[in-house]
């Protein structure tokens, strides 16, 4: 068995293996200016659209003043409750954990925003 950071376990959650099809949708997801640099940790009901606004600075805060843009990692879950639970038990872990969970699904740090049919960020 091995062995990995306390709140790693998936919990109830969805990765990757549900599409995104309705409007509502509770998701916990990750930002990223540049591979390994610096993150944002976010939670939302509607991944495509929350994506749109930090991608076109729609709403004044941390991503767009940082330039905080690149869709790095996101799990899906059933209920608001337990994404935002898992949002901020995530917010509390050290960088370096959170790394590790990014690059478990995503080591190239791809911009998986791509898969909702926004345009890739160039990975700096």
């Amino acid at each position: 068995m091995t062995q990995c950071h306390p709140g790693l376990e998936p919990g109830p959650a969805f990765f990757f293996t549900k599409p995104v099809n309705s409007d509502w949708q509770p998701c916990v997801y990750i930002l990223a200016k540049a591979s390994h640099s610096t993150l944002y940790t976010g939670v939302t009901s509607n991944l495509p659209a929350r994506i749109w606004q930090h991608r076109e600075g729609a709403v004044r805060g941390f991503t767009r003043h940082y330039g905080i843009k690149r869709l790095v990692w996101f799990e899906l879950h059933e209920e608001m409750d337990s994404a935002i639970l898992r949002e901020k038990r995530i917010k509390r872990w050290p960088r370096a954990w959170k790394y590790d969970l990014i690059h478990a699904d995503n080591p190239t740090w791809r911009d998986l925003a791509e898969d909702f049919g926004f345009q890739p960020l160039a990975l700096k």
